[in-house]
């Protein structure tokens, strides 16, 4: 990954992060059928709309909100590695979306620093990272590992600020879900919602997103007048 940066002299330094999952990777859908397969080998019949609007919470929140009160919770370990195992049969489909590389690029270039505030598990998150080709204009990357709390609590954005150095007030956040929009307006982040993982842009501006696009190359087509255009013109 790229070094850290100094302080630009303008002030203090800035940062833009990323989720992954359905931002930059086109997988929020892998993850639902990954899910729907692991609840059904646990004898759980979910459909795959009710999966799919919790992706991009952490494992053990979908778990927690999708399967009965009164289940064996100790079971829950279980579903959740099903779920990882088969979604790491996934892994050779996985592409990034357009654009994906050329907007971490674009930030980079800008002088931000550029973390993945993902709260995948850390092999799955290495994967995507390869997928994504994009090490070089990367200052940092958060996973599962780095955080008590799972989305919507924002614990993998405090993690990915300090990998970056950047105070919340100093940063921008990228993601699909509304989970995303929560867990950065619980620090006060500006949050960009893009539409790519499969959540409508009525539904991420409801849960706080300052503006929305269809995924990654729309957001970089008009960057110079998104929040992170912003970030960059402040003096």
């Amino acid at each position: 990954m790229a070094s850290q940066g100094t302080t630009p002299p303008g002030g203090p330094r800035r940062g833009v992060l990323f989720d992954v999952d359905g931002t930059l990777i086109d997988s929020s859908y892998i993850h639902t059928i990954a899910w729907w397969g692991a609840f059904r080998e646990h004898g759980y019949d979910i459909p795959m709309a009710s999966i799919h609007h919790y992706v991009g919470m952490g494992g053990d929140r979908l778990v927690d909100s999708l399967l009965p009160e009164g289940r064996d919770r100790s079971a829950d370990p279980e579903v959740m590695a099903s779920h990882g195992a088969l979604y790491a049969s996934h892994w050779p489909a996985l592409r990034a979306f357009k654009g994906a590389k050329d907007l971490l690029a674009q930030c980079h270039a800008g002088g931000l620093a550029v973390a993945l505030a993902s709260s995948a598990r850390k092999k799955d998150l290495a994967v995507m990272e390869s997928v994504l080709d994009a090490s070089a204009f990367l200052d940092g990357a958060t996973s599962a590992n780095d955080a008590k709390e799972s989305k919507p609590a924002p614990d993998i954005l405090v993690a990915a600020l300090d990998a970056i150095g950047v105070e919340a007030a100093d940063a921008v956040f990228i993601g699909d879900a509304v989970w995303d929009m929560l867990a950065a307006g619980a620090l006060g982040i500006p949050a960009i919602g893009v539409t790519c993982g499969g959540v409508s842009a009525a539904e991420l501006r409801e849960a706080g997103a300052v503006e929305v696009y269809e995924g990654p190359q729309d957001l970089l087509q008009n960057l110079t007048s998104s929040a992170i255009g912003r970030l960059l013109a402040r003096p």
